[in-house]
């Protein structure tokens, strides 16, 4: 889809003033990049539902959204503290075994071998360290925008990252 014909700013300030059209116009900006963002993290089920809950939230606090950020960080931010509540609630190993299986559902293909090992690779990190990694490496995120959005400083998100990669190289040997 083209980009809307006015800036995130604009449609920001439409949309905090009721203006759903606006929002709907955000939504579809970047609601591809937050739902593969989200699915990376969480598996493809939780993934849709935490980026509905995503743009939910940032409907309702659309008068907090200062600019201070660009919208599209500012959203994974909100994406990526749900994906934590979630985790927080579900303590037990099993439920995280889980999500690593829904992970690897995600990114694997069945003919695709190496996509396949990736994929375990990344289940077995940390839940962070694979956020910072697929914000970095996978979706192009600087990594003042990922610590901004892992709401981290960018030296402990800089640490994540190459610790991600370490462990990453040596689960894929």
């Amino acid at each position: 889809m083209p980009p809307p014909s006015e800036p995130d700013e604009i449609l920001c300030r439409r949309a905090a003033g009721g203006d759903k059209g606006a929002f709907r116009l955000l939504v579809e900006t970047h609601e591809r990049r937050l739902r593969a963002f989200l699915r990376q993290l969480a598996g493809p089920d939780l993934g849709d539902e935490l980026a509905q809950e995503t743009f939910i939230k940032a409907w309702q606090s659309l008068a907090a959204f200062r600019g201070e950020s660009k919208f599209s960080s500012w959203l994974c931010a909100i994406g990526w503290r749900l994906f934590v509540d979630q985790k927080r609630r579900q303590r037990s190993e099993s439920r995280k075994r889980e999500a690593a299986a829904e992970l690897a559902e995600t990114v694997a293909q069945p003919s695709a071998g190496d996509r396949v090992d990736l994929a375990r690779a990344l289940a077995l990190l940390e839940p962070v360290e694979r956020a910072a990694l697929v914000l970095c490496e996978g979706h192009g995120w600087s990594h003042g925008e990922a610590a901004q959005i892992l709401r981290i400083p960018l030296g402990t998100l800089k640490s994540h990252v190459r610790r991600a990669k370490l462990k990453c190289r040596e689960n894929l040997k």
